[in-house]
Formats: structure tokens, sequence, C-alpha cells
């Protein structure tokens, strides 16, 4: 297999472990909306960020959802509702980790950002033409 794309699968299979962490501290710890939303948004962060690599994109070691997606569509458009979804998880990055930020979340809050960390898983798996499945955490 070609280097390049191994290097794009373990970007993926990074921001699964993220997304897969969210899920198993909703399921165990709901009440932890802070460390869930931020494992989200970090699982979105690093689907980009293995897209960016598979564009041959070089990026700074930033969080911004944002700014990943605008280095994007310089070579690949990005309509303005993914930017939408991106700047949904936007504040969950470094803020939300610590005591002084005051951001309310409800369980229908969670329930999007999980959604929105699989769109993007989505996204970006079909733009790269991979076929890598997802198998959602339950509760056994």
């Amino acid at each position: 297999m070609n280097e390049k794309i191994d290097i794009v699968k373990q970007w993926i299979e990074k921001a699964d472990h993220d997304l897969g962490t969210a899920q198993v501290t909703f399921l165990y710890l709901p009440q932890y909306h802070d460390t869930i939303a931020f494992h989200c948004q970090q699982a979105v962060e690093k689907y980009l960020k293995s897209f960016l690599f598979f564009l041959g994109i070089d990026f700074k070691k930033q969080h911004s959802l944002n700014y990943l997606l605008s280095l994007i569509s310089q070579k690949d458009e990005i309509a303005n509702d993914i930017f939408d979804k991106a700047s949904e998880l936007e504040d969950f990055a470094v803020e939300i980790r610590y005591p002084d930020a005051t951001i309310e979340l409800s369980v229908d809050d969670i329930l999007q950002a999980f959604s929105i960390a699989k769109f993007f898983r989505e996204f970006v798996i079909t733009k790269m033409n991979l076929d890598l499945v997802y198998e959602d955490i339950k509760k056994e």
C-alpha cells in the first residue's frame, strides 16, 4: 500500500479513537459533557488533518476547524454549511478543558457534536475515496 494512504489512515484511526472515547464517556459518564465535546472536536480536527495530508497541504499546529477547512478550500470547494457545522465545535478545542470556561452543554448539544463528528468522518472518507468502516460503540 502507498505510504501516503498509510499515514492518512493513521490520522483517521487516531480520530476514530477520539470519537470512540467520546462515545464510551457518554455511555458511562454522560455528565462529562466537556470531555465528550472535546473529543468530538478532536476527532473532527484529525479527520480534517487527514484530508489536508492527503491533499498535500501543509498546516500549522492549530485546533481551529475553520482554519483547517479554509486550507482545504484552496484545493476543494467547501460549502458554507460545512463551515457552519465546524463552527459548532470550534469552542470545544481547548477552552472547554479549563475551569474558567463557561460553556454549558445539554444532551442535545452532545448528540449534535456526535452527529457533526460522524458527518466529517464520512465527508473526508468520501472525498478521499477510502473504504474505512467505523462501528459505533454501544453499551452491551
